[in-house]
């Protein structure tokens, strides 16, 4: 460990020197004793350790991140305690512990100069209020003396007297080791500057103390405690066994007095979704608390980014580092949350640790079990008597509580509480808030809160004598109880994690190199395991650096030997509770599981604390020259290098340790061989893997040149660009495994959720992209404000030139009415209209909502790219916006980020229409009938009816002469029908119908429904409306038809039909064995769509009436082998089951021998087709054949449609109407249908109201 001193430059170099050091300090309207100067390190010792080499910046800027500060006699000069951490590149810690205290200033130059400086200031001060008071119109006398009394109060308050004043100037001591042994570290540093400050001198030197701990005070080993002797007091330090959670020293109790539970979880859910964490106080050791406290929680998982829980002032411009980070700032108290320029809010949790409040980013999703969690926590703060909501006046009330505990209230006879009779605490806690907004909720959801319990002590514990103090022990005690509640939530969450880790197939080698492209989880199958509400935190979870490299970890060390610390403790955990749940249910389940492991945690610690294993050596005295080691009083002094320079040679610690060192060495011997790689390649590999996600850990905390600046931000654009790659290549890889599967190849792996997270983490990587390099932040998105600048800028230009484009408009609606091809008008593609659609959606309120909904379109409408470009492409806006370095001015980086969005384009995204269903759409229809029977003779009224995944419109004149519309509606989805019909008035009431198309007005998407035949009555089949079943199109299809030979995605059935009407011959015949192919496709397609996760299944329509749909293949069935009569007669299936009701209807029930389900089996048949005879709609044969065939499919008591084919293929009417090949005589082909069939059985089929309109059964 090394120890130095940090103080003023003394005034050797005169007044000169110091005032110019003053420029460092913050500003010049403060008065001089408010400004901070530069401090510098004056002394450490040992000079050099081998492990840990000494950074003379970092340590001179943690201890005093702000400076050097001076007071006079009349300020408060408490002593000052703060941690440090300083974190090396390859991402090893080491711990600092300061303790800054006040020496009065003995050189006389440092005190004239800071009478000058005062000197000056007044001056300006004066200077400054004259000429704002003379500025004035009416300078008339009264504020003359209003100015005089300001002055005079001016130099009383900022004023230092030399003759009058005391000066004192800031010095620090500190300690820096290798462990967080925070407690210990702040006795040592409290003994050593008590030994200078009080009036008797200490009994050895200060030399023998420090010597003592520097040389002769070992780290405590795993799993023991030691004692060691202070200046005044003994002090005592423990360390967990390698089979406890991890060593951590801060007091957790403090983090939830300053916060509240609340607070404290969500803040908590940030931290492991990786959102950018800022924490605002005035006290450097609460940053550290909070932060370290956060990152202890977490186990078994590690902060892998920038994390810098006390920013220096100098560091400031690190705040618009565009990656994931937890950083401390220092307020000075004065300033509010409003007046702090941060670069980038889109995706920031800002936490103002002093005033008990917390700014969440939005959409931040639940903590699962969050409640439960909530309240397990709360029990354990309410046995040590620290409220749930916190304590704002946490340092005062700090004291008292932590000696009232719930045990000692049962004890208490005088209360009227006997021992032996359980405390009522749910009456000492219905005061509480946090437990009576706990209640409400539960109450909610309907469990009872009675049974809250408090922990009591158990007797055993009060038998053990503990070595340190009470406060101490009880510290100790909540830490470990809060901290195994949080370790338990993760055990449980991932308890079978390990059957989800892909094991690498090639050599470790080929796996390090390529391992950014290897899925190292089975991501999708674990969340299919998730109870759904898991589900929007774990698959955002899933998708952080520290569940990757926490999975790489476990990959990495195969066998016990060389598994990570941490990993080792989680596994054997996980082991436990697996042993426990022998059968799995549990991990299936929301079910909440308290930790069960606190009693046997609490014990190690307090036999630990009662059984001291080591004590070190005495402080001593040392070998020094005779009038070495006298000081004054007051003043810590510089102290004598040689004593401490070097150890003692013989140390029987130094002997204890080398073994351990072979140890090691052996180890890694073996671990080598595992990895059948030298040590050197092993530690690049470490090394790389460390650096894997994050590029840098923390800022280099050296003078920062304007090159160490630049070299910083081009290291952020690099990571920028790389993150980007990844994340649009993990998004495609999803989505066309997805789309490969819905072609029947592969395994279905991306869930609704899971796409909506990676969509969300796009946002966020735009929302860190546009805020890096900022010159002026306004709103809390970066994007959206410059998006919003672009808009500003065009429409001015559009008022200045005039609008030219309205004409445009006019002249698009006449080319409608004359020329009727079904190609719509493109829709234009604007950037500015699309951020108009987001602008009038009053649903979304804030900027960071329309940036994302901005995007989200853009995906949809495959303009991402597109768009950006066109934003970025007017430089002078990027210019006026951004500092040179910006990600946005790279214009190498810009070109490649553009270029990895383009990709998107690729696939097909629905993420704008699924994600805000409630929103009113413009939608465009227009009917297209053949050109070659002239429609425009027809003269009855048409009219539609559009319905989609989300709700249909319900009937919608047209007008006839235009045959086009647009018309708004809540959002329909997806389109998947559309039924059109008309009224039969008029002379000419018969409509040949080519297609209708469809198109939504926001996102472009367009559907074309395919008809191709009559409506009318005594043509065709005499229909007048049809169902057409909708299919998306492609926008430059039109274009690509002649050359493309790939067949449409799906028609209408009747699509095939429509040569039947003008010659039933010309359709190409299918034999047998097709006719069965497609009826197995067709209920395949069913089977798979009952399978898929409930919110990302298509239409079921499509699968019952599309081209290749049920209808379309039964259709197949029963056209096969069926006899016409004569030429230009067309003879419909319907014709033939009619007959087939005729004949069941006839006949008496009572002469058929088959049997009862015969009987019952004609009966619905008949019932049926009967209702849909008796229907008020005209939906021609064809449509009825269709509705018989989707009723058979969905009546869920007893799908019938098996049923009735085999009643047909019995009925005496097939023979007449059947030749004798065809497939419905052959009874080996008719009971292999009928079990393809039977399959549809487990399902429930439910059908879109279009469909099945005014039918009654």
């Amino acid at each position: 460990a090394l120890c130095q001193f940090i103080q003023a430059s003394k005034a050797r170099d005169g007044v000169g020197r110091f005032v110019s050091s003053a420029a460092e300090g913050e500003n010049f309207e403060q008065s001089p004793l408010r400004r901070t100067f530069k401090s510098k390190v004056l002394a450490h010792y040992p000079e050099n350790v081998e492990w840990n080499p000494f950074d003379q910046d970092a340590v001179g800027m943690l201890c005093m991140p702000k400076g050097l500060s001076f007071k006079t006699q009349a300020d408060p000069r408490e002593p000052q305690f703060h941690s440090f951490i300083i974190t090396r590149e390859d991402g090893s810690r080491t711990f600092g512990f300061a303790l800054t205290f006040y020496e009065e200033v003995t050189s006389k130059q440092i005190c004239s100069a800071m009478q000058t400086l005062y000197h000056m200031h007044n001056a300006e001060q004066y200077d400054i209020l004259h000429t704002s008071t003379t500025n004035g119109k009416d300078c008339d006398s009264s504020t003359e003396d209003c100015n005089e009394t300001s002055i005079s109060k001016l130099q009383r308050f900022n004023s230092y007297d030399i003759g009058r004043d005391t000066l004192y100037v800031s010095k620090c001591i500190c300690l820096i080791t290798p462990m967080s042994l925070m407690q210990a570290c702040k006795k040592v540093l409290e003994q050593l500057h008590q030994a200078v400050t009080s009036p008797q001198p200490p009994p050895l030197p200060l030399e023998s103390y420090i010597y003592n701990i520097l040389y002769e005070v070992p780290l405590p080993p795993a799993g023991r405690s030691l004692k060691f002797s202070g200046v005044y007091g003994s002090i005592i330090c423990q360390r967990p066994s390698t089979s406890e959670l991890p060593l951590f020293d801060f007091p957790l109790n403090e983090v939830f007095e300053l916060l509240g539970v609340e607070n404290m979880v969500q803040l908590f859910t940030c931290a492991l979704l990786e959102i950018q964490i800022l924490l605002y106080s005035q006290h450097y050791q609460r940053l550290m608390t909070v932060a370290e406290s956060i990152t202890a929680l977490m186990f078994p998982f590690q902060w892998q980014h920038v994390y810098v829980p006390i920013l220096p002032a100098s560091l400031l411009h690190f705040l618009d580092a565009p990656v994931p980070y937890l950083m401390g700032l220092h307020s000075n108290g004065q300033d509010d949350r409003s007046k702090l320029e941060l670069p980038q809010e889109a995706n920031l949790c800002f936490v103002d640790v002093d005033n008990h409040f917390i700014e969440l980013p939005e959409d931040l999703p639940q903590f699962p079990n969050k409640l439960e969690f909530i309240q397990e926590i709360s029990e354990i703060l309410m046995a040590f008597g620290i409220p749930p909501e916190g304590n704002l006046h946490c340092s005062e009330s700090a004291s008292k509580i932590k000696s009232f505990r719930t045990s000692d209230v049962v004890s208490d006879k005088r209360n009227g509480n006997l021992a032996g009779s359980p405390l009522s605490t749910y009456e000492l806690l219905k005061e509480n808030e946090t437990i009576a907004r706990l209640q409400a909720l539960v109450k909610r959801t309907g469990v009872s809160l009675e049974k809250l319990e408090v922990r009591e002590e158990t007797s055993t514990k009060k038998d053990l004598k503990v070595q340190c103090d009470e406060e101490e022990l009880k510290i100790h005690q909540l830490n470990i109880q809060i901290r195994e509640v949080f370790a338990n939530r993760f055990t449980q969450m991932f308890a079978d994690y390990e059957v989800f880790v892909i094991q690498p197939s090639q050599d470790k080698e080929s796996w390090f190199t390529n391992r950014e492209q290897m899925q190292n989880f089975d991501k999708a199958s674990f969340l299919s395991d998730q109870p759904e509400p898991y589900l929007p935190f774990l698959s955002r979870f899933l998708e952080t650096q520290m569940f990757a490299s926490f999975i790489d970890n476990k990959i990495m060390c195969h066998d016990e030997e060389d598994k990570d610390p941490i990993l080792r403790v989680f596994d054997s955990r996980v082991d436990k509770i697996r042993m426990l749940n022998v059968r799995t249910p549990t991990l299936r389940t929301s079910m909440y599981q308290k930790c069960t492991t606190i009693d046997e945690a609490e014990k190690a610690i307090e036999l630990r604390l009662a059984k001291i294993d080591h004590t070190a050596v005495h402080p001593h005295l040392l070998d020094m020259k005779i009038g070495q080691g006298k000081y004054e009083p007051g003043f810590f002094p510089k102290l004598q290098s040689d004593v401490l320079s070097m150890g003692p040679t013989s140390n029987k610690w130094a002997k204890r340790s080398a073994p351990a060192q072979w140890r090691r060495k052996d180890r890694q011997k073996q671990h080598t061989e595992h990895l059948r790689l030298d040590n050197d390649q092993r530690e690049k590999y470490i090394q790389e893997a460390r650096s894997l996600g994050s590029s840098i850990r923390q800022p280099k905390l050296s003078n920062l040149s304007p090159s160490v600046i630049a070299q910083t931000n081009w290291k952020f654009v690099e990571g920028l660009l790389k993150e980007c790659r990844n994340k649009t290549k993990r998004m495609l890889v999803e989505k066309m495994g997805r789309e490969a599967v819905e072609l029947g190849h592969g395994e279905v792996n991306i869930t609704g959720v899971e796409e909506n997270t990676l969509i969300a983490s796009l946002c966020d990587l735009l929302e860190r992209i546009w805020s890096h390099g900022l010159q002026v932040k306004q709103g809390k998105s970066a994007l959206w404000s410059h998006l919003f600048h672009y808009q500003e800028a065009k429409e001015k230009k559009e008022i200045t030139s005039g609008g030219l484009n309205t004409s445009g408009i006019i002249q698009d609606t006449e080319r409608r009415k004359s020329d009727t091809s079904s190609a719509m008008m493109p829709l234009k593609v604007s950037l500015i209209q699309d951020m108009r659609h987001i602008q009038n959606i009053s649903e979304i309120k804030t900027d960071v909502g329309k940036a994302r909904a901005w995007v989200r379109l853009s995906m949809e409408k495959k303009l991402l790219s597109r768009h950006l470009k066109q934003l970025l492409s007017d430089q002078d806006l990027t210019k006026k916006l951004y500092k040179r370095y910006a990600f946005l001015r790279c214009d190498d980086e810009k070109e490649q980020f553009l270029y990895h969005l383009l990709s998107f384009n690729a696939v097909d995204y629905f993420c704008f229409t699924n994600v805000f269903t409630t929103i009113m759409i413009p939608y465009h229809v227009l009917i297209v009938p053949s050109k070659k029977l002239g429609g425009s003779m027809f003269t009855a009224n048409p009219w539609i009816c559009i319905s989609g995944e989300l709700g249909e419109t319900g009937v919608l004149q047209i007008p006839r002469s235009i045959l086009e519309m647009t018309f708004e509606c809540q959002n329909l989805g997806k389109l998947t029908t559309v039924q059109i019909g008309h009224d039969n008035s008029g002379l000419y009431a018969k409509w040949l119908v080519e297609c209708v198309m469809v198109r939504n007005e926001i996102t472009g998407h367009a559907y074309k429904f395919s008809c191709g035949r009559w409506l009318g009555k005594g043509v065709d089949d005499g229909s007048l409306e049809r169902i057409l079943v909708g299919e998306l199109v492609t926008p430059n299809s039109e274009t690509d038809e002649r050359q493309c030979r790939t067949p449409p995605m799906q028609h209408s059935p009747s699509m095939i039909r429509r040569l039947v009407t003008i010659s039933p011959n010309s359709k190409p015949k299918l034999n047998t064995g097709q006719i069965q192919e497609s009826v197995g496709e067709a209920i395949n397609g069913i089977v798979k769509h009952f399978h898929k996760p409930e919110k990302e299944r298509g239409s079921l329509t499509l699968l019952l009436c599309g081209e290749t749909g049920l209808v379309s293949a039964l259709d197949q069935v029963f056209q096969h082998g069926f006899k016409s009569p004569r030429l230009f007669k067309s003879v419909f299936i319907w014709d033939f089951l009619e007959k087939a009701y005729t004949y069941y209807g006839s006949l008496d029930h009572s002469d058929l021998t088959q049997g009862e389900n015969w009987q019952t089996r004609a009966r619905t048949f008949c019932q049926f087709v009967n209702a849909i005879n008796s229907t008020p709609r005209n939906i021609g044969k064809d449509g009825k054949f269709q509705l018989l065939v989707c009723l058979g499919a969905r009546i869920t008591r007893d799908h019938l449609l098996h049923h009735w084919i085999a009643l047909l293929a019995d009925c005496p009417v097939t023979a007449q109407m059947y030749e004798d090949t065809a497939l419905i005589k052959d009874h080996t082909l008719v009971n292999s249908l009928i079990r393809v069939l039977q399959t549809l059985q487990e399902f429930n089929i439910t059908l879109e109201t279009s469909i099945v309109k005014g039918i009654d059964i």
